[in-house]
């Protein structure tokens, strides 16, 4: 006998047929009547797979009161309730470790761009402003100071690339990481006015909302850059804002934003910052591998009572 799912969200043609062979999968996209849904097939669904922009929202879990499992493509846990699933004793599954490569290489690459003006330049060339003169002087990434803002598994592998570029290296956590050789920076206004360019690689949650205050940017200075793959709202977006618009900061690479599709129209404008579509971990490679653990984190549970890689 099947288990019964309920799919939030599309993932994609391979693991939604997958996930349909495996069990009796209903979409939430489906759904017309939520009431005549739930007293229909409330009692049935036992696990919910979902991707991180999408979550669980909390109606929806007290709806069912036999749901022992969530499995989640991605790794932000914001739009799921961890503390109540813990109360209803529901497993939380992410897709961690599969993306931390490409978000790493994302930072970077966003650093680079940044920091040398990648896509101004492109926008220079195409729009025939080199045959009026020659593009002004950039900044030197090598063997400057790289802040990390979360060192975790994503955090240290910034690091790691950033020894290729030979950088001191420096971070800020909750507490310092056992046998990390970086600089520990307990004060994070510390850590912005120390460094050249400040990557956020934090987990986004609520203790992390706003993290990035108009005082850390105004630590980070008129010479600093900030580059966030983390979470929209880790960085107060009004206040980065001004400070990109009034030359408090140098510039920005941003992959995520607080209103996602949305960007801000002045964000749109300014030359001085990259921006991308919160696509850090969408490569073919990782995308596959983060459904394959989605999967594996379903059929994980169903057969041991325990999920493989547990958001708690």
């Amino acid at each position: 006998m099947k288990h019964t799912l309920l799919q939030m969200c599309p993932l994609s043609p391979t693991l939604d047929r997958q996930l349909t062979e495996l069990f009796t999968v209903h979409k939430w996209s489906d759904v017309t009547d939520q009431e005549v849904f739930f007293k229909e097939h409330g009692n049935a669904i036992v696990g919910v797979a979902t991707a991180a922009p999408t979550g669980v929202p909390n109606d929806i879990i007290n709806h069912l009161p036999n749901l022992k499992v969530i499995s989640c493509r991605g790794v932000g846990m914001d739009k799921i309730d961890l503390n109540l699933a813990k109360q209803k004793k529901i497993q939380v599954s992410g897709t961690f470790g599969a993306l931390n490569e490409c978000v790493a290489d994302m930072a970077f690459a966003l650093l680079l761009d940044t920091v040398r003006e990648v896509s101004t330049a492109d926008r220079y060339v195409r729009n025939g402003e080199w045959l009026k003169g020659r593009y002004p002087l950039t900044t030197r990434v090598s063997g400057k100071r790289l802040g990390v803002v979360g060192m975790g598994e994503i955090g240290s592998l910034v690091a790691k690339r950033a020894q290729g570029f030979d950088m001191d290296i420096a971070y800020h956590n909750r507490k310092p990481v056992e046998g990390s050789p970086h600089l520990f920076k307990e004060n994070l206004e510390e850590l912005a006015e120390w460094c050249d360019f400040l990557v956020i690689t934090v987990a986004g949650n609520a203790h992390t909302k706003n993290l990035i205050s108009r005082s850390v940017l105004q630590a980070l200075g008129k010479e600093g850059f900030l580059i966030n793959v983390s979470r929209g709202f880790v960085v107060d977006e009004d206040a980065l804002i001004k400070a990109l618009s009034q030359g408090q900061i140098k510039g920005a690479g941003l992959d995520v934003f607080v209103e996602e599709p949305k960007v801000p129209s002045s964000l749109l404008a300014m030359d001085n910052v990259v921006l991308a579509p919160h696509m850090a971990s969408g490569t073919i490679e990782t995308r596959k591998d983060m459904e394959e653990l989605v999967l594996e984190n379903l059929k994980y549970f169903f057969e041991s009572g325990q999920v493989k890689t547990p958001a708690f």
